[in-house]
């Protein structure tokens, strides 16, 4: 069967959920799941949780771990990456310098938050890859690191590693837009493009019905829709929730867009420009789920603890759309079984109103012989000019950082539309400056 390696694996959420959706396949429990990390008692901790697991559903899964990262390479047929490089801390620092400065960044996407946490991330990956290239070079490497764009941007251009980059934002997004619908996400089907984190929904059908002149007739009057509980009530009695970004981008543009406000915002200059925007589009702070990052971490490591402690019975499924989708990867792998996701590949000829070689998320196919994406051919235009600008800032990111040149950095920093339409040209390139000194440990040899 197949040896799979989890690369940080002390991640406490990314571990438990990976972890129990890999064993409800049964084709899969048969497997060596290899976990490593350099935190080595969180390790120690999420390798506890690994084998209780297996003990409970009395599978034959063997558990390893290892802080050594070429002793878990060591014939891997899948590497599924989710690392920080800097931990929290950095990401910490980049969000005060810029909320000094009149506005938030977020690691996760593009804008300033992004660019940084590419300086820390994409080194540290590659030198993944780049040993993957020696000791198992033939298996698929799996990412959910962020900023995932320019992560496996790198990755395509830089190693000849098979990758294919993972995302929960369309699946999530589509189960949102059924609730506006008011129809079971079972039911529907979609077809998305574009970008990690700005991709669009082309098409959303209900039983083969285009579910668009739906949404253009309920969200009509801003007045109205965006009032808590609109749209009625869910499964477990609490109000739908209206993504006021979301809805703003559909009537602006005539596509619902898979950002949402968590990711939206940080890559259009429209919503976080002033404290008005914020309120009206109920944006949020996103310092506060940051700043509590270590305590949580620590609170879950507590949590586990005590559950491992006292013999607790760990659930065997879980309903988390981004962990189901590397499993159902190597399930189709290993058994040839076909299934559907949208995975971030490189764009060869894919999106043809995109820039050739960048990195796009769309449709994507898998079987026994792996991942094939799908052809979708010229984005509407105004959707592909929004998503253009975000690729040529990603591609000066990510030579930049290869290169290691600050002026690239620079100048991708400049080109953010967000940050651009706040600060001045010199006020920028300061916050550039303070930005680099803070991150200096990463940034060894920029010219």
């Amino acid at each position: 069967m197949a040896k799979i390696a989890m690369m940080g694996a002390g991640s406490f959420v990314f571990t438990r959920d990976i972890l129990t959706d890999i064993l409800s396949y049964p084709e899969l429990t048969g497997s060596t799941i290899t976990m490593m990390d350099i935190a080595e008692e969180r390790l120690k901790l999420m390798a506890g949780f690994a084998k209780r697991l297996v003990e409970q559903r009395k599978l034959k899964t063997k558990i390893e771990w290892t802080t050594d990262r070429h002793e878990a390479l060591e014939g891997a047929d899948f590497v599924i990456i989710s690392v920080r490089a800097g931990g929290w801390p950095n990401v910490i620092k980049d969000y005060d310098i810029t909320t000094a400065r009149g506005f938030e960044s977020s690691p996760d996407a593009s804008g300033v938050g992004g660019i940084f946490a590419a300086l820390r991330q994409i080194p540290a990956i590659l030198e993944i890859c780049h040993d993957m290239e020696k000791i198992c070079p033939d298996a698929l490497c799996i990412n959910y690191s962020n900023p995932m764009a320019m992560i496996c941007w790198a990755i395509n251009e830089y190693t000849k590693i098979k990758c294919v980059g993972l995302c929960p934002n369309p699946p999530s997004g589509a189960q949102r837009l059924a609730k506006y619908a008011g129809v079971p996400y079972e039911e529907v089907s979609y077809w998305a493009a574009g970008l990690n984190h700005y991709s669009w929904y082309l098409d959303f059908k209900w039983k083969g019905q285009d579910m668009y002149p739906v949404f253009a007739e309920k969200f009509k009057d801003f007045n109205v829709y965006s009032k808590p509980g609109y749209l009625g009530k869910d499964m477990h009695g609490k109000d739908i929730d209206v993504d006021l970004v979301e809805v703003e981008m559909f009537h602006r543009f005539g596509y619902f867009t898979s950002g949402s406000k968590g990711h939206i915002p940080t890559y259009t200059p429209y919503f976080r420009r002033s404290p008005a925007t914020i309120e009206k589009y109920k944006i949020g702070n996103m310092g506060n789920s940051f700043k509590i990052a270590t305590k949580r971490t620590n609170d879950e490591n507590e949590e586990l603890k005590k559950q491992l402690a006292s013999g607790f019975k760990f659930p065997t499924k879980t309903d988390e759309n981004w962990s189901k989708t590397s499993a159902a990867i190597m399930n189709s792998m290993l058994t040839g079984i076909p299934c559907r996701i949208d995975g971030n590949v490189k764009n060869n000829g894919l999106i043809t109103n995109l820039l050739e070689g960048c990195c796009v998320e769309v449709p994507c196919l898998v079987d026994k012989e792996g991942v094939h994406p799908c052809y979708v051919g010229n984005l509407p235009p105004q959707c592909a000019c929004l998503n253009q600008n975000s690729v040529f800032i990603q591609e000066l990111t990510v030579r930049g950082v290869v290169e290691k040149d600050k002026n690239k950095i620079s100048q991708a920093v400049l080109l953010d539309p967000l940050t651009s339409t706040i600060l001045t040209i010199d006020e920028m390139s300061e916050m550039v400056d303070e930005l680099f000194k803070i991150d200096k440990q990463f940034l060894k040899g920029y010219k």
